[in-house]
Formats: C-alpha cells, structure tokens, sequence
C-alpha cells in the first residue's frame, strides 16, 4: 500500500474523530522529517543531474539563492477531483448558470471555490462576518452577519450559503459565540428569500454533533425542518466516500458520518398553510 492510498484509508476509517486524525496528522509528520536526509539525497542528485544537461548560455541554471526544495509532490495525486467542496461548487454553479438570474448574492461560501466559479460567467453579491478588500469589479462585497441580515423581508431573488452555516455561533470565524447562531441564519436566509426565489443551501450532513470550534454536522431532517417555510425541490449529496450522489433522498444519509448535503429550495409564491 502505497503512502497516499494509506492516508485515504485512515481518512476514511477514521470519519468525524477528529482527535484520532489530529494525533495521526503529527505522526506523518513525525516520520517526514526522519526521511529528510533521504529526500536531501534525492533533491542534491536531481540538482546536479539538471546541471550537467544544461547546453550553451541559458537563463535556466540553478543558483544557490533560488534554491525551492519540493520534496514530497512526487509522492501525492495530480488533484483531488473528489470531497464536498469540489462537488458541490460545480453543482451549485451549474444550477445558477442554468437559472440566470438578475442578481445573485451569497453568504460565507469560499471565495476562492465556489464564487470563483461564479464569477467566470456572472456577477455576485457576497456577504461575510469578516472583512475583505475585493479588486474584482464583478465581485461585490457587503460585511455582515447573517444571524442579523440588515436586509428587509423577501429581498433576495437568488442566494447561496454554502458549506458555511455549520460554523456560525462557534466563534471560528470572529461571530459571536451562539449554540442557537446556525438556526438564526437559517431563519434570516428564508425570511430574506424573495416569494419564488431560490435558495442554495449545503451543510455537512449526518450524526448530529459539534465539532468544537470547527463546525456542526446536521442531521439533514433537521434542515428540513428548519426550512419548513420553504419548498425542496432538489436534493443531492456527496457521501462519506467524497463522492457525489445525484439525485439523493436525505433519508439515506441520517446515520453517515461526514457527508455534504446540497439543498435548493423554492420561497412558495403564495404562503404556505401551517
């Protein structure tokens, strides 16, 4: 078994303990600086062999000063097309490009995943707790806090808060400490929502539970819940496995141990009855 095929196969037994994986994480790293001297050798030898195939007067020769040693990429994957961040930007992306709205705005979703995936084809609006000076003209930032969004009722026509309502109230991120912060800003998405909007909406599904201070895992019945003002009308998700299930039923992943649900709801025109 290879080093690399190893750590997928502790990262997948080892799911949602995070202390195991911490202890593990300190370990590798451990034995990484016992192999220096080999990877020393290595990179030495690959130097000199570089050297002795340079021809004629070129602007490529090593110099001691812009020495980079990389030791360890040889060992890892060319990417990692897999995870909930990589499926689910794509998918949510692919489901406002085939909407098109007017105006998009998101909420606490990554910048450097998601809305730059958006921001190839359309503008955005984004709202975050903390602050960030944006030189991307079709990337406009507003800093707030969604447990108390300083936007009337039935304001958005399209909104995404992706893989971001699990660490509100946990003070990660500088907000508020709040065990009930989560379920405010799931109250402020749907009051804010305009009547026929979409919502975009992911979170880590599964055994319920806090991770403290990292984030929440959601028994994803209890986002249905939450959003009972709101109509589901797509759900998938990516698995323990990091691989994504499209379409998914929520039931199926109650007892997971680390999976992402991907949510989008509809703001029903007319007031749904209690």
């Amino acid at each position: 078994m290879s080093l690399l095929s190893f750590k997928r196969w502790i990262a997948k037994k080892t799911l949602g303990n995070y202390t195991f994986r911490f202890f593990y994480s300190g370990l590798i790293q451990f034995f990484q600086v016992l192999c220096l001297p080999w990877h020393w050798f290595h990179f030495i030898r690959d130097t000199v062999h570089y050297q002795s195939k340079l021809e004629g007067n070129t602007p490529f020769k090593v110099h001691a000063l812009d020495l980079y040693p990389c030791f360890l990429d040889k060992y890892q994957a060319a990417g990692q097309a897999s995870g909930h961040y990589f499926h689910q930007d794509i998918f949510m992306a692919q489901q406002i490009y085939k909407a098109n709205p007017g105006e998009h705005w998101d909420i606490g979703s990554r910048i450097d995943g998601f809305i730059s995936n958006l921001l190839t084809f359309r503008k955005v609006n984004i709202i975050d707790i903390r602050a960030l000076e944006s030189k991307v003209p079709e990337m406009m930032f507003h800093q707030g806090d969604v447990t108390c969004l300083n936007y009337p009722d039935n304001y958005f026509e399209s909104l995404s808060c992706l893989h971001a309502m699990e660490h509100v109230g946990l003070g990660r991120y500088g907000d508020t400490i709040d065990p009930e912060g989560c379920y405010k800003g799931m109250t402020e998405l749907s009051r804010t929502l305009k009547p026929g909007g979409t919502l975009y909406f992911s979170v880590p599904i599964g055994k319920e539970r806090v991770v403290f201070n990292a984030h929440r895992v959601f028994n994803p019945k209890t986002i249905i819940e939450r959003f009972a003002a709101l109509d589901l009308v797509y759900f998938a998700a990516v698995n323990d496995e990091g691989n994504m299930v499209n379409p998914a039923h929520w039931q199926n992943f109650v007892d997971s141990q680390y999976s992402c649900g991907l949510f989008i709801y509809k703001k029903p025109d007319i007031k749904k009855e209690p």
